[in-house]
C-alpha cells in the first residue's frame, strides 16, 4: 500500500493522453499502415481496418487502461494479481517490448542519420555523382531489375553499406553507431525523470508531427499527379476483401499501431489518477491514431501519384517493400519539390518524433516492470531511478549493434518479421484470455464503476465476453496457417536464420508457460487446489503476506512487541496473541 500511496502520478491528465497518443502514433503510421493499404488494394485495406479498430482495438485499449489504472502496477504486477496461472503474460509483454526496443531504436537511427545528411544542397541522394554509387545507379523510379534508383543506392550503399545476405556479418558500421548511440541518449533524456520528463516532452514530440504532416500534405497536393495517388488510396479493389491475408494483416496493425499486447499502455496508464475518465482517453487515443494513419496515408499516396507522374507509370506499380517506403520512395519524391532540403528536414524530424514517443514507452515498460517487482534490492544498489533508466538503455543500446553492422538489415527485417507477426498475436490471445475470461468481465466491469461512478456499455462487454475472443483466436490461427518465413526484397532467409527468427518470437512467448509453471509450483496444497487458486485473482498476494519471520509476528502481536519493545505501526491488524 505504501507503493500505491507514493507511485507517481501524471502532473496533469493532458499529459498521460498526449503520451497515449505518442506511444499508438508513431513510424507504423507513415510506414507499415500506408504500405499495407499498398500491398492490400488501397482502399480495400480501409474496410477491415476500421472494423478491427471498433471491436477490437478499442475493446481492448479500454481493457489495458483499466487494469493499469486499477491495480496500479505494470503488465507483470498487474497480470500476476489478476491471473496467477498465467502472469507469465506480463513477462512476455516486457519481453517483447525490450525486444522491440532494441531494433526500433534503429529505425529513429536511420531517420537521425537522414537528417544530418539532409542539411545540404544538393540532398546527397539526389544524383548519381556519389563515390558510393554503383553503375546501374539511375535519378528516376524505374522497376527495371538491372538499375536502382539514387535513393535506392543512398540507403544500400551509403547509410547501410550491406552485404549480399545474412551469411555475411560484413564491418562495424562506425557512423552508424555514434547516431544510435545519440538516438539512446535522447530516449533517456526523455524518460529519466520518469513521468515528470515524460509528461513535458510529449508536448512537442505528439503534437509536432502534426503540423510537418499537413504541411506536406499541402505541398504534395498542389503537385501534379497526385490525385492518381489519392484515388488509389481511397477506391477499394473489392476482390482484395476475399483474401485473410488482408484481414489478418488489419489486426495486426491495429494491435501493432495502438500498442495491445506490449504492456506499454498499461504501463503509462499506472501513473493516472484513481478516478480518471479511462473511456475518454481510450477513445481519444485510438481515434487521433487512426485518423493519423489516414492523414499519413493522403501524405504518402498523393507523393506515389506524383512519382506516377514524372515516370509514366501506375501507382501500383512502384516498388514498396518494408523499411524502403520512408527511407527510399519517399526521399526520392523529395529531391524533385522545391526547396528539397527544407522538406527532407522537416520529414526526418517529424519521424524521428513520431519514434521517440513509441520508444521510450517500450523503455519505460521495462523500468515500471523492475521497479514494481524489485524496488528495494535495485535501489540498493542504484540508488536512484536515474540509473535504473540508464542500466536499461545502456543495456539496449549494446543489444541493438548487431543492426548497425553491414548486416545489420537483415537482422532488423528478421526481429521484425517474428517479432511483429508471430509473437503479437500469441500475447494478445493469453492476454485476453486471462482477463476477460479468467479475471472475468464482470470483475473487470465492477473495477471501471468503482474508479468512474458508470458501468461499461453493453457493446464493450460482449466485445470482451465473445467477440474479441473469437476474433483473436482466429486471427492467431489464421496467422500461423499461412504463415511465410521471412524475406527481405527477393531475398529469402537461409534456414538457420529462420530457425534463430522462431528462438527470438519464443523468447517472448516462452515466459507464458514458464509463469504458469513457477506459479503452481509456488502455491501450496494438492495440485487440484493450486490449479483452482492459480486462477483465483489476488491468490499469490495472499500467499506472499504470511509472516516469514520473527519482525513480522511481533509487528503483528502487540503483546509481544510490549515485551521487546519493538514500535508497532498505527493500525496492527491483529490485536492479541489469541490470534496467531
Amino acid at each position: 500500500m505504501e507503493q500505491e500511496v507514493n507511485r507517481p502520478t501524471w502532473q496533469r491528465q493532458i499529459e498521460f493522453t498526449l503520451a497515449g497518443i505518442g506511444c499508438a502514433v508513431g513510424l507504423g503510421n507513415v510506414w507499415r499502415f500506408p504500405y499495407l493499404c499498398y500491398r492490400s488494394g488501397g482502399g480495400a485495406f480501409l474496410i477491415p481496418y476500421f472494423l478491427m479498430l471498433v471491436v477490437l482495438g478499442i475493446p481492448l485499449l479500454y481493457m489495458e487502461l483499466t487494469l493499469g489504472q486499477y491495480i496500479r502496477r505494470g503488465p507483470v504486477q498487474a497480470l500476476t494479481k489478476v491471473c496467477p496461472l498465467l502472469k507469465g503474460v506480463g513477462l512476455a509483454m516486457v519481453a517483447i517490448s525490450f525486444i522491440l526496443c532494441t531494433y526500433y531504436n534503429i529505425i529513429i537511427t536511420w531517420a537521425l542519420y537522414y537528417l544530418f545528411s539532409s542539411f545540404q544542397s544538393p540532398l546527397p541522394w539526389e544524383n548519381c555523382n556519389n563515390t558510393w554509387n554503383r553503375p546501374n545507379c539511375t535519378d528516376h523510379i524505374t522497376n527495371s531489375s538491372f538499375s536502382s534508383t539514387t535513393s535506392q543506392q543512398f540507403f544500400n550503399y551509403k547509410v547501410l553499406e550491406r552485404t549480399s545476405g545474412v551469411e555475411e556479418m560484413g564491418t562495424m558500421r562506425w557512423e552508424l553507431c555514434l547516431v544510435l548511440l545519440v538516438a539512446w541518449i535522447l530516449n533517456y533524456l526523455c524518460i529519466f525523470k520518469g513521468v515528470k520528463s515524460t509528461g513535458k516532452v510529449v508536448y512537442f514530440t505528439a503534437l509536432f508531427p502534426y503540423v510537418i504532416l499537413v504541411a506536406l500534405l499541402i505541398n504534395n497536393m498542389q503537385l501534379p499527379g497526385a490525385m492518381a495517388g489519392v484515388r488509389f488510396f481511397i477506391i477499394p479493389e473489392w476482390e482484395k476483401l476475399k483474401s485473410v491475408q488482408v484481414w489478418i494483416n488489419a489486426a495486426v496493425q491495429i494491435f501493432n499501431s495502438i500498442g495491445i499486447g506490449y504492456g506499454s499502455m498499461m504501463a503509462m496508464s499506472s501513473y493516472n489518477a484513481f478516478n480518471n475518465n479511462i473511456l475518454k482517453d481510450t477513445l481519444t487515443i485510438a481515434i487521433v491514431n487512426s485518423l493519423t494513419s489516414i492523414l499519413a496515408g493522403f501524405v504518402i499516396f498523393s507523393a506515389f501519384g506524383y512519382m506516377s507522374y514524372l515516370q509514366n507509370i501506375p501507382v501500383g506499380d512502384i516498388a514498396v517493400d518494408g523499411p524502403g517506403l520512408v527511407f527510399v520512395v519517399y526521399p526520392q519524391a523529395i529531391v524533385t519539390m522545391p526547396v528539397a532540403p527544407i522538406w527532407a528536414v522537416l520529414f526526418f524530424i517529424m519521424l524521428l518524433c513520431l519514434g521517440l514517443d513509441s520508444q521510450f514507452a517500450m523503455v519505460e515498460v521495462m523500468v515500471t516492470s523492475l521497479l514494481d517487482a524489485f524496488d528495494g534490492a535495485i535501489l540498493r544498489y542504484l540508488k536512484h531511478k536515474e540509473f535504473v533508466v540508464l542500466a536499461v538503455c545502456c543495456t539496449a543500446f549494446l543489444l541493438g549493434i548487431p543492426h548497425v553492422m553491414q548486416v545489420g538489415i537483415y537482422v532488423f527485417q528478421l526481429m521484425d518479421h517474428y517479432t511483429a507477426i508471430v509473437s503479437t498475436m500469441f500475447l494478445a490471445f493469453f492476454e485476453v484470455v486471462a482477463i476477460c475470461w479468467i479475471y472475468g468481465v464482470k470483475r473487470l466491469s465492477q473495477n471501471i464503476e468503482e474508479m468512474t461512478g458508470k458501468k461499461p456499455s453493453i457493446f464493450f462487454m460482449a466485445c470482451w465476453t465473445v467477440i474479441a475472443p473469437v476474433l483473436v483466436s482466429v486471427i492467431m490461427v489464421f496467422s500461423v496457417i499461412q504463415f511465410k518465413p521471412a524475406h527481405y526484397g527477393s531475398y529469402v532467409y537461409p534456414p538457420w536464420a529462420q530457425g534463430i527468427g522462431w528462438i527470438i518470437a519464443m523468447a517472448s512467448i516462452i515466459w507464458i508457460p514458464l509463469g504458469a509453471v513457477h506459479t503452481l509450483w509456488v502455491l501450496p496444497g494438492s495440485f487440484t487446489e493450486k490449479l483452482l487458486k492459480s486462477v483465483t485473482p489476488f491468490a499469490l498476494d495472499k500467499t506472499s503476506k504470511q509472516p516469514d519471520n520473527l519482525e513480522k509476528i511481533i509487528r503483528m502481536c502487540p503483546d509481544i512487541a510490549v515485551v521487546t519493545n519493538v514500535p508497532l505501526p498505527e493500525k496492527c491488524p491483529v490485536q492479541s496473541q489469541t490470534h496467531l
